[in-house]
């Protein structure tokens, strides 16, 4: 079974850079990405690739390598699904809002409205693969919609397949084009291969692993929730390394070097973010509760508690040093992307933070390298304010175009994104221009401590029991 067409539906932060790659590495085959939204397919075919809608480095050049050549990308959803020998599903499955399982279960809406569209355009036999982040056991409800398809025209038919994509945002090119493993879940043996064949192209045979569907789809979920764990416990261990006068660096450091937990996922911040690790941790939550494990959900669900109160904690411990108030206060936010080298602000440890701040009647001047205002008014809800009045009482947030600007005047700093602007800063120019006496709270501990103190800012820096 050799594959000469791929549809993708969904042009998002999975499909449109997994599309590209795979069109990049395979010239052979002809590559479709199809959106509804005729604005995000526009941004993908503008001829200016700065302005593509996902900001991802290497992404700008895979897509200009194949875009025009065997890489499309079209509203064409229905014409395109009938001519692809491989349709993926990647859509957005976010978390309920209301209904059953609010809070928690996957919202499986467009999942299941592009399951029907494949049902209604596919000829001949499909291979359906889901790409999207999925609760076990989805592909079974795909089934019965295609197999429903199948009976009322048998001269299609259609194969599920599993294929979670394991990409860490903002090295999601690299991760793609050498990728620690390929997983594909499946029951039919010759669609299985027929996609490993595509991965070959590229991908070491050996890194290709085969499963069954449910293995597969768990697999995703439970690979997030380990690499949360690892955010969480690391964490809690910061808070305790500086009630004690510990340094969580130096702690990470120490338990890194046992091969058994080795070094990565040790760095104390303000808490994971992005659209899977949270989202899967409660879609895992979930899943135990259904089945009748409340111990195993409960002990996800802290991992998630832990994170959430990490970044309240932050907030409370900004009010706390700046003499138990910031209201009116002039604080300056470094970083609003959940990570960086990402323009996503998905569950951003920021917008909790900034939240809570201006709650407090702060005055909140964010800059970031990638995100855009708007983004930043829908994520704080809350539109930019024109101009501050600090005596109302009333928190307010403005755009900073520069470090500079964002500093101007204010008590404090918060760098809440590793941006590697962020790194080597002035801070001696950069403590000039604010109010005595002043802060940096470096809750990704890239400041120099002893350049920071230099320049005569008082430096909280997470996990450092020294200040």
């Amino acid at each position: 079974m050799t594959i000469q067409r791929i549809c993708c539906i969904g042009a998002g932060y999975v499909g449109g850079p997994t599309m590209a790659v795979i069109a990049d590495r395979c010239p052979e085959i002809e590559v479709t990405v199809v959106d509804i939204n005729q604005a995000r397919i526009d941004a993908w075919n503008d001829a200016d690739l700065s302005r593509l809608p996902v900001y991802e480095p290497g992404l700008d050049a895979v897509v200009g390598r194949a875009r025009g050549r065997n890489l499309t990308f079209s509203t064409a959803v229905e014409a395109t699904v009938a001519s692809a020998d491989m349709v993926f599903i990647s859509v957005n499955t976010p978390t309920k809002t209301k209904g059953l399982g609010a809070g928690q279960a996957s919202d499986l809406r467009w999942v299941e409205a592009c399951a029907r569209t494949v049902a209604k355009a596919a000829t001949g036999h499909t291979i359906v693969v889901e790409k999207s982040t999925l609760p076990v056991r989805t592909a079974a409800a795909i089934k019965t919609i295609l197999e429903a398809a199948q009976e009322d025209d048998q001269q299609r038919c259609f194969s599920v397949l599993s294929n979670p994509e394991f990409l860490a945002e903002g090295t999601a090119i690299r991760d793609l084009e050498a990728p620690d493993r390929v997983l594909i879940g499946g029951e039919d043996a010759a669609s299985i291969e027929a996609l490993a064949a595509v991965y070959s192209h590229w991908v070491d045979e050996a890194k290709i692993l085969r499963t069954n569907l449910w293995s597969s789809e768990l697999s995703k979920l439970t690979a997030n929730a380990f690499l949360a764990q690892r955010i969480s416990s690391i964490n809690s261990v910061a808070a305790l390394c500086e009630a004690t006068g510990a340094d969580v660096r130096e702690v990470a450091r120490a338990i890194g070097t046992d091969s058994r937990i080795g070094p990565k996922f040790l760095n104390a911040g303000p808490g994971f973010g992005g659209s899977c690790f949270q989202k899967d941790i409660l879609n895992l939550v979930y899943l135990c509760r259904h089945f009748g494990l409340p111990e195993v959900a409960d002990y996800w669900e802290s991992v998630v508690a832990l994170n959430t109160w990490q970044q309240h904690r932050i907030a409370q411990l900004v009010v706390q040093k700046l003499f138990g108030t910031v209201t009116g206060k002039r604080l300056a936010i470094f970083g609003f992307a959940f990570k960086a080298d990402t323009n996503d602000t998905r569950e951003a440890p920021a917008i909790r933070i900034c939240g809570d701040l201006l709650e407090e009647g702060a005055q909140l001047a964010i800059h970031d390298p990638k995100v855009e205002p708007a983004q930043m008014a829908r994520d704080l809800k809350q539109e930019a304010a024109a101009a501050a009045d600090v005596l109302s009482g009333t928190g307010s947030w403005a755009l900073a175009e520069s470090v500079e600007e964002a500093v101007s005047g204010a008590d404090a700093v918060l760098i809440l994104t590793e941006w590697n602007v962020y790194r080597n800063l002035n801070w001696a120019e950069l403590a000039g221009r604010m109010r005595k006496p002043a802060w940096l709270f470096d809750a990704r501990a890239v400041a120099d401590p002893a350049v920071v103190r230099a320049a005569g800012l008082t430096l909280w820096r997470v996990g450092d029991g020294e200040d």
